[in-house]
C-alpha cells in the first residue's frame, strides 16, 4: 500500500470537505498503515495551529504535515516531497485549469515507480481535451488515477454484485423484460454558492457526462469475468450508446424549494451570467446497439431546485412492476411488481454498506494500486462522445433554453 499521499490544494474546498474526512473514517476504521503520511500542499503559509485545524481533529497529530508551494516549480514540489523513495499517490484537489502544469511539474520529479496522480473530474471539457490530458498523463511516466466519487458509493458497487450474486436480478437484467431504465439526479438544492463553478459548466457538464454515464456503464454492461475485464466491459456500453429523441435543457425560475427556501431565478442569482445560457436541467435519451438491451430505452436525467431529492437507478419492467436501486439518497433497494387487479407488491431492503464514505472507498483504491473504482482512460473520452451530438446541437440552438419553476418536477424526456 502507497504510504504517502501528497494533497496538492489541501487548503480547498475539496480537500477540506471530501478528502481529509475520507482519510479520517479510513484511520478511524484502522485501514491506514501506522505509519501513513499526508503532506498538505498548497499557496501559502500555515502555523501549527493551522495544520491542525486542517486536520479538523479527524487526523492524529504528526499524520499531517504541511508545506506551501508553487504548483508550476518542479523543484518547489520536490521540496514537498522531498527524502521519500517510496511511492507517492499526489491527488490534485485543484481547478482543472491548473492540472496540466502540475502534472507536467509531477512528472519530473522522478518519483518512484508505482507513483499516481490522482485527478477530479471533469476529465477535459470535450472529447479532444480529454484527449489531450490522458496524453499528457502517458508523458508523465506516473499512473494516472481518475476520480468519479460515485464509483466508490456501496450502493454503485452493489449494483454488480447484485447481477452476480442473485440469480433473478440477471434474468430480468435485459431488454426482453425491461421497457426504460431511468438514471435519475434530481436535487433539491439550487446553486448554494457554486455559481463560480457551476455556470461554466451546467447539469450536463457537471453531472450527466460523467456520473451518470459511468452508472449506465455500469447498468448496461455484460457482467465482467474478473475486476480485470471491468473498465473494457464499460467502455463497450459507451461505444454503443446513441442519443434518440429530442434532448432537453431547462433553467429554473423563481419558485419555493422542498426545504421552503424562496430562490430567485436561476438567471438572477449572484454569480451567473445569463448570456451564458447555462442549464440547471439536463436530459437525453439514449439507446444501447447492444443484444442484451435490444429496445430497451434509458433516459437521463439530471436537474437543481427540483421538487425531490431522487439519485436512482430506476428499471421499469414490461406489464407493470419496477426494481429501484438508489444511489446517492434514497439509498434502499426497492422491488415494485404489479398485480393483475391493479394491487402491487413491494419488497424494500436496506442498500448494503461498511460506513464508510465514497471518497474513503476511492482512497483505498488508489492507495492499494488497484483501478476498480477509476475512470478509465478510454472511458473518460468515450464519455464525451457519447454527449457530442447533444452538445452540439445546444450550441446550434437547435434545442430551446426552457424553463421550470424552482420547486417542480422539471420536464419530461421525449
Amino acid at each position: 500500500m502507497i504510504q504517502t499521499l501528497l494533497l496538492l490544494g489541501a487548503t480547498g474546498d475539496l480537500a477540506r470537505r471530501y478528502v481529509l474526512p475520507a482519510l479520517g473514517a479510513l484511520y478511524a476504521a484502522g485501514r491506514l498503515p501506522h505509519d501513513f503520511r499526508v503532506v498538505g500542499a498548497a499557496r501559502g503559509d500555515l502555523n501549527e495551529d493551522g495544520v491542525r485545524r486542517l486536520a479538523g481533529g479527524v487526523l492524529p497529530a504528526g499524520m499531517l504535515t504541511y508545506r506551501p508551494v508553487d504548483l508550476a516549480d518542479p523543484s518547489s514540489l520536490a521540496g514537498a516531497v522531498g527524502g521519500i523513495r517510496e511511492p507517492i499517490a499526489a491527488y490534485l484537489a485543484l481547478p482543472p485549469g491548473v492540472f496540466a502544469t502540475t502534472i507536467e511539474s509531477l512528472g519530473a520529479l522522478d518519483l518512484a515507480p508505482g507513483s499516481r496522480i490522482v485527478l477530479e473530474k471533469p476529465f477535459g471539457d470535450d472529447f479532444q481535451s480529454a484527449r489531450a490530458l490522458n496524453g499528457l498523463l502517458a508523458r508523465s511516466g506516473l499512473d494516472g488515477y481518475r476520480v468519479d466519487h460515485v464509483l466508490g458509493l456501496g450502493t454503485v458497487q452493489s449494483l454488480v454484485e447484485m447481477r452476480r450474486n442473485i440469480p433473478v436480478v440477471e434474468r430480468f437484467w435485459n431488454g426482453e423484460t425491461v421497457d426504460q431504465v431511468e438514471i435519475l439526479w434530481e436535487e433539491t438544492l439550487a446553486l448554494e454558492g457554486r455559481a463560480g463553478y457551476f455556470d461554466c459548466a451546467g447539469a450536463l457538464k457537471d453531472v450527466l457526462q460523467n456520473h451518470m454515464l459511468q452508472l449506465l456503464a455500469l447498468v448496461g454492461m455484460e457482467l465482467p469475468a474478473d475486476t480485470n475485464e471491468l473498465h473494457e466491459r464499460k467502455l463497450d456500453v459507451l461505444r454503443a450508446a446513441r442519443v434518440t429523441g429530442t434532448s432537453r435543457r431547462a433553467r429554473y425560475t423563481a419558485g419555493r424549494l422542498a426545504d421552503g427556501r424562496e430562490v430567485l431565478d436561476y438567471a438572477s442569482e449572484e454569480g451567473v451570467d445569463p448570456s451564458r445560457c447555462t442549464e440547471t436541467f439536463a436530459g437525453v435519451a439514449l439507446e444501447l446497439a447492444t443484444t442484451r438491451w435490444s429496445g430497451t430505452r434509458f433516459v437521463l436525467r439530471a436537474g437543481k431546485a427540483l421538487a425531490a431529492q431522487r439519485k436512482v437507478v430506476l428499471l421499469r419492467i414490461q406489464g407493470g412492476g419496477e426494481f429501484e436501486i438508489g444511489i446517492d439518497g434514497p439509498e434502499d433497494i426497492v422491488l415494485r411488481i404489479a398485480g393483475t387487479a391493479g394491487e402491487s407488491l413491494e419488497l424494500r431492503a436496506p442498500a448494503s454498506s461498511d460506513g464508510l464514505p465514497a471518497y474513503a472507498h476511492v482512497l483505498l483504491d488508489v492507495l492499494e494500486g488497484t483501478n476498480e473504482l477509476a475512470v478509465g482512460a478510454e472511458e473518460a473520452e468515450q464519455a464525451w462522445c457519447v454527449v457530442a451530438p447533444v452538445l452540439a446541437a445546444w450550441e446550434a440552438g437547435e434545442i430551446p433554453l426552457q424553463e421550470y419553476a424552482a420547486g417542480s418536477a422539471g420536464l419530461e424526456v421525449s
